[in-house]
């Protein structure tokens, strides 16, 4: 069944549109190529409950203003899918200007310290160094390397302390049960929430309903295989949601109907690109950086290559873990992956 998209049309900007009963979509804007995130308020008695906080900029501050002004009670809870800055990045700020606590997730709580700290194994050094032994040129290593600590630019200030929701926990918003689940591969442990009753689910960017979410290999992890994390967080997503009925609000993108479809989509995209890439290694051995152009076949800015280095390295170690690639790792310490030979025949 195709997808479904029942609100063809976003909010206007610092306004906030009912797409469920209790259940409201912000639009805020980001400094990107993708230049939005979708934020949600629940209806919570005489009060609110927000989700996600929206990037660190004063376009999104003044929204908030704006919002604010238009709600009928207090701002009680900040809830927080994930670590990365257009979700987390307003948090302290968005706690300081309400009073609100903030819930999340504790993978994603201790990554987002570990980040802005650089420190065990996250940051600008530990990425050069990946993406260095990963085949990527000095040039666009010294672009990295001028930009410096990203995450605490795009993330200015922290909170230093938090309410830890769990796999499973059912949270009462408006006297409704709403379902901690947890997804991996796109962040340590994003979280998603379910309310049966209502019939919605808040899935952050586990799903979203054009564009794949970025799946990366990061460098306190070098051989994880988040790729295959999240293809086995979205066949459970698909196994415990009612696919046909149940509302998918996600960070980005109009919320749709079509859940079962749309994990399919997702499943047939990675494998296409993974059969691309075992192609791309059979006569001869390929770094991630050299498979850049094969897998994204435009111009990539500073930010771009980032992820799109991040990708290749998952979808390279997702090969390596199915037993179809080898990796090899030669003199200079530059890491190649190869199709392996076929048995000999007997």
């Amino acid at each position: 069944m195709p997808l479904r998209f029942p609100h063809p049309a976003p909010p206007p900007a610092g306004e906030r549109s009912e797409v469920a009963p209790g259940v409201f979509w912000l639009r805020m804007p980001l400094p990107f190529q993708l230049d939005h995130i979708n934020l949600w308020l629940l209806k919570d008695g005489d009060g609110w409950i927000i989700v996600d906080s929206g990037f660190a900029n004063d376009a999104a501050r003044a929204i908030w203003q704006r919002i604010f002004a238009s709600l009928d009670g207090p701002v009680r809870r900040l809830i927080v899918t994930h670590f990365h800055p257009d979700h987390l990045g307003l948090a302290a700020w968005l706690m300081a200007e309400t009073g609100a606590e903030l819930a999340m997730t504790a993978a994603e709580f201790l990554t987002a310290h570990a980040a802005w700290h650089e420190i065990g194994g996250h940051g600008t050094p530990f990425m050069l160094e990946q993406f260095r032994q990963h085949g990527l040129d000095e040039e666009r290593l010294d672009q990295f390397a001028r930009r410096g600590p990203g995450y605490r630019r795009a993330v200015p200030r922290l909170p230093d302390h938090y309410y830890r929701l769990c796999g499973g926990d059912v949270i009462d918003i408006g006297g409704r049960g709403w379902q901690a689940l947890i997804g991996h591969g796109h962040a340590p442990e994003h979280l998603s929430l379910y309310c049966a009753e209502a019939g919605v689910l808040i899935s952050g960017d586990m799903l979203l309903p054009k564009i794949s979410t970025n799946i990366s290999v990061f460098a306190v992890t070098p051989n994880a295989n988040p790729l295959a994390w999240y293809l086995d967080s979205l066949a459970e997503l698909n196994r415990d949601i009612p696919a046909d009925d149940t509302l998918a609000l996600p960070s980005h993108g109009l919320p749709f109907y079509g859940i079962a479809n749309r994990v399919a989509e997702l499943h047939a995209h990675h494998a296409e690109r993974l059969q691309m890439l075992e192609q791309c290694c059979q006569d001869a051995p390929q770094s991630a950086a050299s498979l850049l152009e094969a897998l994204f076949p435009r111009a990539l800015d500073t930010q771009q290559t980032m992820f799109a280095m991040g990708e290749a390295i998952a979808h390279l170690n997702y090969l390596e873990a199915a037993g179809r690639l080898s990796r090899r790792v030669d003199a200079d310490g530059r890491i190649r992956f190869q199709r392996p030979p076929a048995p000999a025949a007997h």
